[in-house]
């Protein structure tokens, strides 16, 4: 799964519009232009696709986290530079406020199964001996719950 893939769903489960994405970038720490934006949307076999780097999509998501949680006290986070499976699926944790239950949740509603304690294991530190790598099937799921979850009668 992409960043760009991510970001199209991300955009289209919140259903917000480009000027909206700005906005959240800029919450991020990002000044994204409309060209920008629409080149990061544009199908990967557009002539105007531009790949989406790892910093702009944690610049996206810490700023999908200001906007819902409201701004930190305090430094604001630094977006990382190399983004994996795994921050991913921490910060829409912290973005969505979800907790264990609500992850089991959103992956039923996407007819995924998944055990408590592997869904811990993704949000381990990587050196302790349960960590786990998580796999772009379980964050494809996670995301199509959210979906499913906050815009209900919609499939994919």
């Amino acid at each position: 799964m992409t960043n760009n893939d991510i970001l199209r769903r991300l955009r289209y489960i919140l259903n917000i519009n480009n000027s909206n994405l700005a906005a959240t970038f800029a919450l991020g720490g990002l000044v994204a232009t409309k060209e920008q934006i629409i080149s990061w949307l544009a199908k990967d076999e557009d002539p105007e696709f531009v790949a989406l780097l790892d910093i702009e999509l944690a610049q996206f998501l810490n700023g999908l986290i200001t906007s819902k949680r409201g701004m930190r006290e305090g430094e604001q986070p630094v977006a990382e530079s190399r983004l994996n499976n795994n921050l991913i699926l921490r910060k829409l944790k912290i973005a969505f406020n979800l907790r264990d239950d609500d992850f089991l949740e959103l992956l039923q509603l996407a007819n995924f199964r998944l055990g408590r304690s592997e869904l811990s294991a993704f949000f381990r530190k990587p050196d302790h001996p349960h960590y786990r790598q998580c796999q772009a099937q379980v964050l494809r799921n996670v995301l199509k719950g959210l979906q499913l979850k906050l815009r209900p009668g919609t499939s994919e």
